[in-house]
């Protein structure tokens, strides 16, 4: 079955009356649990509540059973696996949170969520080292942050709203007033919890408070496997064995790790034996951090590298993922999962991996149907970026503003944001990003666009397709800028 006929399928199975009415049922909250439906319908299944003490519980466990083996059918899954994965509460809000979206926004390509799956809460402006990249300018004294009520309040209107997952960051989100609290909240809500820190202060200790929290897993920076490299990056002396320290006690505690490595020309030679380190300190993933010249990245916008180093760099990595190579291997770039398909059709694989932000799969014979839905860039569409304050932003990379979560009704916002719905249609892209083949799989780096341009629908001057684009920017940025040397 080909993608088109597939998403044509897809479509008519959601706009089925027989299919939609039970799932506006199923989306319904029951206000005793505070769950959906579908939640509670679940949870039954598993014998986790008593169905047949509440006639409608019964009655969404039958649908739920339906429904499932109806999807089993239609787009030929592996049902033992789907019940594995639905043991787990995140999983359930995801699912929740997918058929809401198509409820609210039908069959879309890239596909739509009724709130965001993510989001990147830069927890605190408070941090110990001073990134030359920090897109934040993280370290600055003087700037509001929320107080630990209403981080109480904006968790508590994210959980409500349904959001899947949440990625404390910063600053240095360690140093962040009530962050272990926080993490518990969030992982009670049902949440998958996740923490972008610099490492350095993961002792033993702190490591041991992050697994009881429930924390998910830890995203920890590190950009060389060279101590002098690492150091001079980050703006401060002997970091490089201070984070590597805190990875190894990360692992000990038996939280799952993952090392994002922000590449730019400067240890753009390095990725190599920085994966070998990793392999060595049994990190679980690797992470290529895509390089925005935003905040102090303004700074070293020149150290950005170009569309072809970015295209090798890229296809080396899903090479890694195709050989099966110990660490699994993610990337920030959007142009990720175009490559990775690309390369799988070269290779005639039957097993074509799909590569992105948060994943790294075998999508069989439906590889195109899943990239288009996943879509690439996310921002404002899969997920969204939570300042100190309380500003929302399309993305940690993308300074705009479009409202508050103190301020302002965040369901709404999240549904009818002119600035998000923007950047859900991929028919307003301009130049080559609007006319790619590749535009519901990829759609450009949106951040990149609005850093370089300052428009969020331009090309993406990052991509081997836009290489006329990089050399405008190229030539711009001759004229202005001295080359800084590491």
């Amino acid at each position: 079955m080909s993608a088109t006929d597939t998403s044509i399928l897809f479509k008519r199975v959601i706009e089925t009356p027989l299919i939609r009415l039970p799932l506006k049922f199923l989306l319904r909250r029951d206000r005793a649990y505070n769950k959906t439906y579908l939640e509670l319908g679940i949870a039954a299944m598993y014998n986790e509540i008593n169905a047949k003490k509440n006639p409608l519980i019964f009655l969404s466990k039958k649908v739920v059973e339906l429904l499932l083996n109806f999807a089993v059918k239609v787009f030929e899954a592996d049902k033992e696996e789907k019940l594995e994965d639905l043991k787990k509460p995140y999983n359930r809000r995801g699912l929740v949170n997918i058929l809401k979206g198509l409820m609210i926004f039908g069959v879309k390509k890239p596909f739509v969520p009724s709130a965001p799956f993510l989001i990147v809460w830069d927890y605190t402006y408070r941090c110990n080292l001073r990134c030359k990249h920090c897109y934040i300018n993280a370290g600055l004294e003087n700037r509001k942050e929320m107080t630990l009520d209403e981080k109480r309040k904006a968790l508590d209107i994210m959980a409500d709203a349904g959001v899947v997952s949440i990625a404390f960051s910063g600053g240095e989100p360690l140093m962040g007033v009530g962050i272990f609290e926080m993490i518990k909240r969030a992982t009670d809500y049902g949440m998958y919890t996740a923490i972008a820190t610099n490492g350095t202060l993961i002792t033993e200790e702190v490591a041991a408070k992050l697994k009881k929290a429930g924390l998910g897993y830890a995203q920890i920076s590190l950009d060389a496997p060279v101590p002098s490299v690492h150091d001079e990056f980050r703006g401060i002396p002997g970091v490089w064995e201070r984070t590597v320290r805190g990875i190894k006690n990360a692992k000990k505690a038996g939280i799952t790790v993952e090392v994002s490595m922000t590449v730019t020309k400067y240890n753009l030679h390095l990725v190599d034996k920085m994966i070998e380190l990793l392999k060595e300190l049994g990190v679980d993933y690797f992470m290529h951090f895509n390089f925005i010249p935003t905040g102090r990245g303004k700074n070293i916008v020149e150290m950005d590298i170009s569309p072809s180093e970015r295209e090798k760099l890229l296809r080396s990595l899903a090479l890694r993922l195709y050989s099966k190579d110990m660490i699994p291997t993610l990337s920030t770039a959007p142009q990720f999962s175009r490559i990775t398909l690309q390369l799988g059709q070269e290779l005639c694989s039957d097993e074509t991996i799909l590569g992105g932000h948060f994943y790294g799969f075998d999508s069989g014979k439906k590889a195109k149907d899943v990239a288009e839905f996943i879509g690439g860039c996310g921002a404002g569409r899969l997920y969204i970026a939570l300042e100190p304050n309380g500003d929302i932003q399309p993305c940690v990379f993308l300074p705009l503003k479009v409202g508050n979560i103190l301020e302002d009704n965040f369901v709404d916002l999240w549904i009818n944001s002119p600035v998000f719905n923007t950047l859900r249609n991929r028919d307003l892209l301009k130049g080559r990003c609007g006319k790619c083949p590749y535009k519901y799989i990829c759609g450009g780096c949106r951040a990149r666009a609005y850093a370089y341009f300052g428009d969020i629908t331009a090309p993406d001057p990052g991509c081997i397709y836009n290489k006329d684009e990089w050399e405008k920017v190229k030539g711009r940025l001759e004229k202005t800028i001295t080359v800084t040397s590491f």
